[in-house]
Order: structure tokens, then sequence, then C-alpha cells
């Protein structure tokens, strides 16, 4: 008896619809919004709102231009790149070139002051800044997965061109050619190191210093640097140099 009404019971559970298709689209929310205001709505957010404006709004530097991120270079992308490698010095450190991903940057930068809530929209995840050693060898596989995927965040120094088939044409570091027998220290991130986002070659890296505390947390680095630069009264600034250039 108990053994059919468990059958019963999951017969009648079964549903009768199956999917014939998945639709999709964008819902733009923007200004339009502002018109429909809800002041019990407002009510409710207002002491939430005070204690995340009180985090999210004290300044920490200025930026001289609108910068975003795009491949296959980006003025955002130049800068967060040239961030790590300015970082290095904190660790005890000399990298000769840092990388950054392009997916990992998550917002634009408006033109004026910054705040520590851009800088949180920009670099929103918990990865840790990173230095590895690849040596030449490594070096050239990781610029030619970087070709494949178009392009990733390179520091001032780094001469990339790929072809518009995605291959790796030439690379320069300082000017020079990579020699695929020495070693070169690189900052980075955590995330990175692991191989992710199709930068493998990350996977042969050794004498790995790659602090998990919380404050090696990249926005905070990110907003050490904007910080010194303010306090010596510099609006930071960064342009496209032709690090990486598709031909």
């Amino acid at each position: 008896m108990g053994v059919l009404t468990v059958a019963v019971m999951v017969s009648s559970c079964r549903s009768q619809y199956m999917m014939s298709g998945i639709e999709r689209s964008r819902i733009v929310v923007d200004q339009r919004y502002d018109a429909l205001n809800d002041g019990r709505a407002d009510a409710l957010m207002a002491p939430y709102k005070q204690v995340v404006d009180s985090m999210m709004s004290p300044v920490v530097g200025e930026t001289a231009r609108y910068m975003a991120a795009h491949r296959p270079e980006s003025e955002l992308s130049n800068l967060l790149a040239d961030i790590l490698v300015w970082a290095g010095k904190a660790y005890q450190e000399k990298p000769v070139f840092g990388v950054y991903n392009m997916g990992g940057i998550r917002a634009a930068l408006a033109k004026g002051k910054v705040t520590f809530g851009d800088i949180l929209d920009v670099a929103p995840f918990e990865n840790k800044i990173a230095f590895v050693t690849l040596s030449g060898e490594k070096v050239m596989e990781l610029f030619r997965q970087m070709a494949m995927t178009g392009g990733e965040a390179v520091s001032h120094g780094v001469q990339l061109v790929f072809t518009k088939d995605h291959q790796l044409k030439s690379a320069l570091l300082h000017g020079k050619e990579i020699d695929p027998q020495a070693s070169y220290r690189i900052a980075s991130i955590d995330y990175l190191i692991q191989g992710n986002d199709k930068m493998e070659a990350f996977k042969a890296s050794t004498k790995v210093n790659s602090p998990q505390e919380e404050s090696n947390n990249l926005r905070y680095i990110i907003m050490d640097y904007f910080r010194e630069q303010m306090k010596q009264g510099k609006v930071v600034d960064s342009q496209i140099e032709g690090r990486v250039v598709i031909e």
C-alpha cells in the first residue's frame, strides 16, 4: 500500500509541460526610473544607504581622463598593469613586467574624483597580488596565449604585435627580445597564476610570492596607488602606448 501511494504521488508530480524555446532580453536601468520614485522604499533603504555611502564615498584620488578597458589595449588596462609593477616595492619585489586580465576589469573610471566605491566597481573580486618567475620560453608561450584572446593588460615596456588571426608576430620587453633561457619576474594576480583566463603558461611559475591576507587584495593596492598620487598632488593618468598592436 505504501509503495503504491508513493508511486501515485510521484506520477502526479510530473509536469505535463515541455520547454519549446528560450528567449532573453536586456532591461536597461537608467534615469527613466527616477520618475517612479517610491517614498516607502526610500524610507526603508535610508539607514542602509547612509552606511554604504559612508564606506564608498571617501575620495582616494583623481583621474585626468575617462578610462575604460578594452582589447587589444586601453588606458585603464595599462594603468592597472602598471600598478602591479609599482606595488612590487612594498613586497621587496622587482618585477620586470605586469599582467592583468581584461576580464577582471569590471568598470570604467570617469574623469575627476575617484572614490573607494569606484575602485571597488573596477576590481570587485577577491584577487590578491602575486609575483612569480617564468622562463623566457614560458613568457613567449604566455604572450602567444594573449594573442589568442586578442590582448590582455601588460605593463609599460612590453611591446607585443599580434596578427589578425591571433598569432604572436613579435615580442619585446624594454626594447629587447625575450631570451628563452633567461628568468623573468612578473607581477600578476593569484587567479591568473593558476592558469585561468586561458593564460596556462602561468602554471609553470616558480618562486611564487602570493600573500593571501585581505590587505593584499587588488582593490586595496589600487587605492594605495591613488592615495600616494593624491598625496603628491598628482592626477592619475594613462594613455595607449602601443603595448599591444594587431597588424
